[in-house]
Formats: C-alpha cells, structure tokens, sequence
C-alpha cells in the first residue's frame, strides 16, 4: 500500500490533485483550539505525514509573534513542488522519516496519518519519541451510517484508510501505545467543511439535532466526525 504514496507521479496523487490543501484552514484551526485550551507554551513543533505543508504555514501565520520553530516531514516525493513555494527561514520540509535522527521537538502534530499506515501501533510508538506532547486527528470512519453504505471500501480505495475508528477505539489505540490522554474532541468536518454534496448536507441537518443531544450518539450513528487528541 505504501508503493501510493512514494512514487513520483504517484496513485494517491492522481486519485487526490490537491492533497487536501482546501482542508487545512480548518484543521489548523482544530489545533489551534486544543493547543489554547490547555495553555501549550511552544518553541518547536513537527508534522508528520505533513502532506503539502499548508496546515504548517497556517499554524505559522497564526503563532506568527513567536518564535516557534516548524519543520514537516512525508514520504512522497509528489510533494516537493508543493514544499519549495511555503518554506522559509522557520518552515523547512524533509522527504523521509524523522525517527531516523534524535531531534527532539515540543509538539508532535500526525492529522489524518495513521490510518494510513499498515504497522500503525509500531508507527505511533516509534514516533513518540519526537515530541513531549503529540496532537492527532484521526477519522471515525465506523458509524451504523457508514456501515450500511459500505464505505469503509471507498475509504481504502480513494483515500488510503487501511484502518477504521470510533472514537473508543481511536483513544484505545494512543492508551496501548502507553500515551496519556490529557483532552480530546470531536472535530464535524461534514458540518463545517464547505463543498458538500447536497446529501451530506441534508443528512448534516440530522447530525446538528441530534448533536445537540448526545454526541457520541451522532457519531456512532450517522459518523463523518473526527476525533482531535492531545496526549503526552
């Protein structure tokens, strides 16, 4: 599965023209929002699977009156292009893999990553080594919505998930890798997210409701959230 991604020119490329650069304003605004609600005092922080850059540069803009030191890490060599127009003198970008070498940084970012990855508990442990704090998103692709539809299959094949979440079993999987949950939230892409079809916005009517009472209810039911987690 791997042989998507480290190509030039490569499948997920070709399957994902933007690398879902049209995603990062939002996500950085996730981080942003657990970073600030547990008052992170920051000098460093690495993005692995960092993709086309764009969630660094916006925490950049954001922090932009400190000094925070930001580098990026991926394996697709796809991404390069994308790297060379958002780095500069504190936003630098590295084609391989950072648990090579003994850096150490504050804050370890991996959004969206790890469902990607076919060893991803062996991934997680190797990586927390980088940073004394770690940020994840991960997708709760398992809802009884997403089930009856099948899209578990589409997930694989557009995107690459070869790993499906809820929220109990996204939080098992930081404890068994001996992380320490400090907080954690849901993120609604499906709601917050513009560009949606007119049936996820329809169907995004029902999650309002019912999120309104129970929201662990509405992700088990009719799914499209994620779940962001600071741990340590």
């Amino acid at each position: 599965m791997m042989n998507q991604y480290i190509s030039k020119n490569s499948e997920y490329l070709n399957k994902n023209k933007t690398w879902h650069i049209e995603d990062s304003l939002w996500k950085s605004q996730q981080i942003i929002r657990i970073i600030s609600r547990n008052g992170l005092k920051l000098n460093s922080i690495i993005e692995i699977g960092c993709g086309a850059g764009e969630i660094l540069v916006q925490l950049q803009k954001c922090f932009a009156s400190q000094k925070i030191s930001f580098t990026g890490y991926d394996i697709a060599p796809d991404l390069v292009p994308f790297w060379e127009t958002r780095s500069n003198n504190q936003l630098i970008f590295h084609l391989g893999d950072p648990t090579e070498n003994n850096n150490r940084f504050d804050l370890l970012l991996m959004i969206d990553v790890f469902e990607h990855v076919e060893d991803y508990l062996g991934f997680i442990k190797k990586a927390n080594k980088l940073a004394t704090y770690k940020i994840f998103h991960i997708p709760l692709d398992i809802s009884m919505l997403s089930i009856l539809r099948n899209m578990p299959i589409y997930f694989r094949k557009s995107v690459g998930h070869l790993h499906y979440f809820t929220k109990e079993t996204a939080l098992a999987t930081l404890n068994d890798c001996e992380l320490e949950i400090i907080d954690y939230f849901y993120t609604p892409g499906s709601i917050e997210l513009h560009n949606q079809k007119l049936r996820t916005k329809i169907m995004n009517i029902a999650r309002i409701l019912l999120s309104l009472i129970n929201k662990d209810w509405t992700s088990r039911i009719l799914g499209d959230y994620s779940l962001m987690v600071l741990a340590k």
